[in-house]
């Protein structure tokens, strides 16, 4: 039978040694080093400390005992042993519990576990303090001008970071535990006058239906159970581990996922063009923002689009106006030029992954190798026409410009699919390719919003603002798309 069906629900025992022979038996005290109790006699009774090593905060644990052992010296013998011990636990976050269920949870999260003898429930005390690194700038998220604190692996630290952009009564964050064996702290975060309820009420079900012994990838395993991608390659989600990107969308009537153990917050819903801006075009002015965008889609495109129709132009150069006739190939080579277009972009692919997992002082020489040895020799020896390096190394730069990760790996699978079926049909080819691939984007629904929105279906002043970045002040209405309760950010007052 599954843990926490029968035993686990009984109330808390009055005997001490009880619940004691429980944590031996089921939790593994005395077994796993990390667990530990501490056991204290105040005013003639038991006092049991439950605790985890490494996730506590030792310091303010010795606090507590000096309070508690002090009981001895300043107060009589008492009935009321539970409330005098209740009343010396000098922190802010002190909760009691009657199930063993609950404190086995609140224990192996980090806090600690207060019994007293005689007594059918437990006092909780969060004195937890994870392993884990200071808010920083995302590496992926980087901004000339900015804040340079981001999100951390740390649930509490994270939650911080977003009130204190928004101290607004009527933010919330509600937490869940996922996993029957890992119970993986969730929470939903909203503003709840801003936020549709409908969808909130979609994400809290999605949550608790969900039936898994652990989530050790933390976020992606919450996103496929949540959205339900399967094979879909475009990401149907947006990860920000900024903490000033996650306010503004909380602001826009968004609503958040903070997944403890994990630096990157999930924003729902999203669509194709959430996907395409990055926090620097505003933190620029309008202007320049506007045109950082422009020069951003441009390298979207080319990533998709560019190999393919320059191989097209390769197989019908007579499709080319006299001006640019020069585009194609000017040496002949054994190797068909479509295996080499995909011999090369394989070839950046392995670099991308190399690049990852070689450590930081060696990935300027592995460039090197990159650049120097291998490129420039492929082309020496006629393995490659230069101009395949060129076009594959202008396609990389736009997949490199896509602000999304998860968006740009998509893109490319999409170019790869365009240019195989160019290369077998030609000019139908590319035309019924990029049609099916702008139709397969428009049935896309994530959490039942249209992916392609505000283009299909077509919103007019929503998609003036994807194309041109509005200053604050005339950006006054939240984005239909999210069906806000309050519509305007701005009062008219």
């Amino acid at each position: 039978m599954p843990k926490g069906d029968l035993n686990t629900k009984k109330p808390i025992p009055s005997d001490l040694n009880k619940m004691e022979k429980y944590m031996k038996e089921r939790v593994g005290l005395g077994t796993s080093f990390d667990l530990g109790i501490r056991k204290l006699i105040i005013l003639k009774k038991s006092v049991h400390i439950y605790y985890v090593n490494g996730l506590c905060d030792t310091q303010y644990i010795i606090k507590l005992f000096q309070e508690l052992i002090e009981i001895n010296d300043n107060e009589r013998m008492s009935s009321k042993l539970y409330e005098i011990v209740e009343n010396r636990l000098i922190h802010q976050s002190v909760q009691p519990v009657k199930t063993i269920d609950e404190t086995v949870d609140q224990v192996l999260s980090g806090l600690i576990a207060v019994l007293v003898e005689g007594e059918e429930k437990a006092l909780i005390v969060d004195v937890r303090s994870y392993p884990g690194r200071q808010p920083s700038e995302p590496d992926t998220e980087k901004v000339v001008r900015g804040s340079r604190d981001g999100y951390v692996e740390n649930i509490i630290v994270n939650t911080a970071l977003t009130r204190r952009r928004i101290r607004d009564e009527r933010l919330r964050f509600e937490m869940f535990k996922v996993g029957e064996r890992s119970k993986m702290d969730v929470s939903i975060a909203y503003i709840d006058d801003v936020a549709n309820p409908d969808l909130i009420n979609v994400i809290k079900n999605e949550l608790t239906n969900i039936k898994i012994d652990g989530l050790a990838m933390a976020d992606k395993s919450i996103e496929e159970f949540l959205v339900k991608q399967g094979y879909n390659p475009f990401p149907l989600v947006r990860y920000t581990e900024r903490a000033d990107v996650g306010a503004t969308h909380l602001l826009e009537g968004h609503v958040l996922l903070f997944v403890d153990t994990s630096p990157s917050v999930i924003i729902t819903p999203t669509t194709y063009f959430h996907h395409v801006q990055h926090a620097e075009e505003y933190r620029q002015s309008a202007a320049v923002g506007t045109f950082v965008r422009w020069v951003r889609f441009l390298g979207i495109l080319a990533s998709i689009f560019l190999i393919p129709l320059w191989y097209l132009f390769v197989q019908e150069p007579s499709l080319l106006p006299d001006r640019i006739a020069f585009i194609g190939p000017n040496e002949q080579t054994h190797i068909p030029m479509l295996v080499q277009i995909i011999i090369a972009d394989l070839g950046l692919e392995f670099l991308r992954i190399a690049a990852i997992h070689t450590p930081t002082p060696l990935s300027t020489a592995m460039g090197l190798v990159a650049a120097v040895m291998i490129g420039q020799i492929a082309i020496d020896v006629g393995l490659f026409v230069p101009e395949v390096i060129l076009y594959i190394s202008v396609a990389a730069i736009g997949t490199y410009s896509t602000p999304s990760y998860e968006l740009s790996v998509a893109n490319k699978l999409v170019r790869i699919s365009l240019l195989i079926i160019v290369a077998i049909f030609g000019v139908p080819g590319f035309v019924v390719g990029s049609t099916l691939f702008i139709i397969f984007l428009v049935q896309i629904r994530s959490l039942n919003t249209p992916y392609l929105w505000p283009l299909i279906p077509f919103s007019p002043a929503a998609f003036m603002q994807i194309l041109i970045r509005r200053s604050v002040p005339g950006s006054k209405m939240r984005p239909s798309i999210v069906q806000p309760r309050n519509k305007y950010k701005q009062s008219n007052s």
